[in-house]
């Protein structure tokens, strides 16, 4: 159960003005380092739906559902605090994996065993890599929020389009030094993040390489027109003993292509936490 001091303070503060910028950053940033330390002992099932879309986003042919084990793993360095989400992959469409599914072409949109924790750019080691500006205070249902914007960088280098390193049939991957902006949602009493809301700045097109033009039959450039994503979080209580933890709900990610390849939206949602405690007790 949250404490009833939080929601009631929640109410105040908005009508007072948000605090600057680095003040704003220096607390959202205490909080995902306790998130993450707070985690470690979190598992939780992620479950994601991959379609295809047309032109007119459309859903095209069967959609793909993937369920997962999923954790958060630090790994602490002096004042750093690097963060990975570590999955095991447990049903393909309702079925246990079968060896196949490494390599079938279905496979191309599974998520990687590993990947980076979406909020780590909060963090003081990434806040050099994007300009972040006070967005005021949330309105409508928002109203207990803060809200801070921002935009990355723009890193060096092209977008250029390559072959699956994990080897799945008519699968790429690709580099994409474009600038991100986005804004995200802070509770205005915790500071904990709420929703983070990010997009590309402007169509990127990536280079083919001769070898994969030949081979698929691909124009030498293809536009990446939209990369969208939506996260989503929200209170978990947990017992035995007693404990709240702010923690992902849902993301939604939309990508638009065109050149030969498939746009498509995902849906992960991630449900059934439990915590791991001493003694190797799993606790709901």
């Amino acid at each position: 159960m949250i404490p009833a001091a939080l929601l009631l303070a929640a109410g105040t503060v908005t009508a007072q003005a948000p605090p600057d910028v680095e003040t704003l950053l220096a607390r959202v940033g205490e909080r995902i380092a306790d998130y993450y330390r707070r985690a470690q002992n979190v598992i939780c099932t992620e479950k994601t739906t991959v379609q295809p879309v047309g032109r007119d986003y459309t859903p095209q042919g069967f959609a793909r559902v993937t369920e997962y084990e999923l954790r958060v793993e630090t790994d602490a360095d002096g004042d750093s605090l690097d963060a990975k989400v570590v999955r095991e992959l447990r049903r393909v469409n309702g079925k246990p994996p079968r060896e196949k599914d490494k390599k079938d072409r279905a496979g191309c949109t599974d998520a990687n065993p590993l990947s980076a924790e979406p909020l780590a750019f909060l963090l003081p080691a990434h806040r050099a890599e994007y300009t972040f500006l006070s967005g005021g205070l949330g309105k409508g249902k928002d109203h207990n929020s803060l809200i801070l914007d921002f935009t990355s960088i723009k890193p060096d280098g092209k977008g250029e389009l390559s072959e699956d390193p994990r080897g799945h049939a008519d699968c790429f991957t690709w580099s994409l030094p474009v600038v991100v902006k986005g804004r995200v949602w802070i509770d205005a009493s915790s500071y904990h993040v709420l929703r983070v809301e990010q997009r590309m700045a402007g169509m990127a097109d990536l280079s083919v390489p001769k070898k994969i033009q030949r081979e698929h039959n691909l124009d030498s450039n293809v536009t990446v027109e939209r990369h969208d994503t939506i996260i989503r979080y929200k209170t978990i209580p947990f017992h035995d003993p007693d404990e709240a933890m702010i923690l992902p709900e849902s993301i939604d990610t939309l990508i638009v292509v065109r050149g030969g390849l498939e746009s498509m939206r995902s849906r992960q949602t991630f449900t059934d936490y439990r915590r791991f405690l001493t003694g190797g007790r799993l606790v709901k």
